[in-house]
Parts: C-alpha cells; sequence; structure tokens
C-alpha cells in the first residue's frame, strides 16, 4: 500500500467517524429538546439543561458535520459562474476555493485552540464543571479535520466512487 493509499483510506475512516459523531449528537438533540418541552409544558418541571446541552451538541455537530460535507463535496456551490467561464479560468477560481478553504481551516484551527486555551478556566452556568473552552473545541478540531481533507483532495484527488460517501446514494428504479 502506497502512502497515498495508507492517507486515502485513514481519511475515509476519518469521514466516517465525522458522520457517526455528528449524527450521533443529531439523535441527542432530536431526544432532549422533547423532553424539555415535555417536561416544561406536560409535568410543569423546567428543566434548565437540555436547551444548553443542544447548542453543545449543535455546535458539534454543525463544525464536525461541516468537515465532513466538504469532503463529500455535498456544500452548497454556485456553479453558474464556474459553467459560464473558459476551462483554464474554471480551474483557476477552483485552486482559489481550495486556496481559500486552506486558509479558513488553519484560522479556524490555530484561532480556535486560542479560543479554547482562554475560556478553559470558564464554566456554562448550567453545567459547572464544564469548561467553555471544551464547548469550543470543535472549531479546531473541524479545522484540522477541514485542512486533512483538503490535503486529501489536493494530493490524492476526490474520494473514489468505492467510497463510503457514495453508499447512500439513490437507486435508480427501472
Amino acid at each position: 500500500m502506497t502512502l497515498k493509499q495508507a492517507f486515502a483510506q485513514a481519511m475515509e475512516w476519518l469521514y466516517m467517524a465525522c458522520i457517526v459523531l455528528s449524527g450521533a449528537a443529531l439523535v441527542v438533540i432530536t431526544l432532549i429538546i422533547p423532553y424539555g418541552v415535555f417536561m416544561r409544558y406536560v409535568m410543569n418541571n423546567p428543566q434548565s439543561w437540555p436547551e444548553p446541552a443542544s447548542v453543545v451538541m449543535m455546535v458539534f455537530f454543525s463544525f464536525v458535520g461541516g468537515a465532513a460535507i466538504y469532503r463529500a463535496n455535498v456544500h452548497i456551490a454556485v456553479e453558474s459562474l464556474l459553467n459560464a467561464v473558459s476551462p483554464l479560468k474554471k480551474k483557476m477560481m477552483l485552486a482559489g476555493v481550495e486556496l481559500c478553504m486552506g486558509v479558513m481551516s488553519l484560522f479556524m484551527l490555530f484561532y480556535g485552540l486560542q479560543l479554547c486555551e482562554i475560556t478553559w478556566n470558564q464554566s456554562m452556568a448550567e453545567f459547572p464543571g464544564l469548561p467553555v473552552g471544551l464547548v469550543y473545541s470543535p472549531i479546531p478540531l473541524a479545522g484540522l479535520l477541514t485542512f486533512l481533507f483538503l490535503i486529501e483532495r489536493v494530493w490524492v484527488g476526490h474520494p473514489p466512487a468505492t467510497s463510503f460517501m457514495y453508499s447512500d446514494e439513490a437507486v435508480e428504479l427501472e
């Protein structure tokens, strides 16, 4: 196995971990919000933790899931301008996009780490034992993941058709 193949395989596993963890966060959100509503309006016993817990899960879901979306190339994009220019200009514009993604992911990584470090000794009122820096940790994590997926895209290329990413595509009906 070559270094490129090993890196691509590692990115496949990392992508699957992102999807599983983001999906788990979404399931937790889906369970705790109705619980909070039930406790407040049916049991007349409002709980203070479901809403902030769901915000923490949403931060995780958004950033880690966003990195996976970048790898899968299913993010929102306006391609009409790309389709209107020559192939050379299109290639240059796509390289500019990758450069911007690299800058943004490194920004998230380095400044996200600083944010985590600065806020590590602060705590949330609803969760006194939870450092705020831990709540912000998906930001630098997503920066690192996105940068690794960018390296894969530039060095190895887009994931092959056999990738797990494509396993949920709709099957054409006969």
